[in-house]
């Protein structure tokens, strides 16, 4: 069996109920993930041992868990994630030092950003006008909906360099639940494989799998 040496992660800026998470990794080691000052969220970027906080200077406040959520990191250093700015959630880009909001369109209401690989291809879920989930794929500038046919609102979570998507989407209530149920998807040459983990369960919470990443090996 092997042995694996588990590091605790704190922000050293973090206050009140919610922690430290850490979300995404590069091939530098590079970490992001966001940290709670009371009810408000910031990101933060772990490099060389050293925390810096990563704040979009468009982010509002909207009630309690709200700033600036980091969701992904490429090997040049790129950051995507998003942010509350007082109304919805809107996506950025965080890239040589300049914040660019990005949004997946009119008569959206809400745009998270959760994926980018090397090539700057960016994956994400937005919520239209009628609160349903969608997943989408941005390549210079232009957006692709990813919807998985099997169920609805659907997210895609991350992207390797060759393009394949990893994400979940929702289904009918299981067998032992009156809840829906999350599925995991794999995107790869255009096809959805649904990818749901043996142990999974569908009880009254509400169970499933989620898929968050992937790398270049698949």
């Amino acid at each position: 069996m092997p042995v694996y040496n588990y590091t605790t992660l704190d922000d050293p800026l973090t206050e009140g109920p919610f922690g430290t998470q850490a979300t995404g990794i590069n091939d530098a080691g590079q970490i992001v993930g966001d940290y709670s000052t009371g009810f408000t969220f910031h990101g933060f970027l772990l490099s060389g041992g050293t925390y810096t906080t990563i704040d979009d200077p468009s982010a509002g406040q909207r009630g309690t868990s709200s700033g600036t959520f980091v969701q992904g990191i490429n090997d040049a250093g790129q950051i995507v994630g998003y942010y509350d700015d007082g109304k919805i959630n809107r996506g950025f880009l965080l890239s040589g030092g300049t914040y660019t909001t990005i949004d997946r369109g009119l008569f959206v209401f809400g745009t998270e950003l959760f994926g980018i690989n090397a090539l700057g291809q960016i994956v994400g879920g937005f919520t239209d006008i009628a609160n349903n989930g969608h997943g989408f794929f941005l390549n210079n500038g232009i957006f692709a909906t990813l919807d998985d046919t099997l169920g609805t609102d659907t997210v895609a979570t991350g992207i390797n360099d060759l393009g394949q998507i990893v994400g979940d989407y929702t289904a009918a209530p299981g067998p032992n639940s009156i809840i829906t149920t999350n599925h995991g998807f794999l995107l790869s040459g255009g096809k959805y494989t649904t990818l749901d983990h043996p142990l999974a369960q569908d009880f009254l919470t509400g169970g499933g799998t989620h898929a968050t990443g992937i790398n270049n090996a698949g």
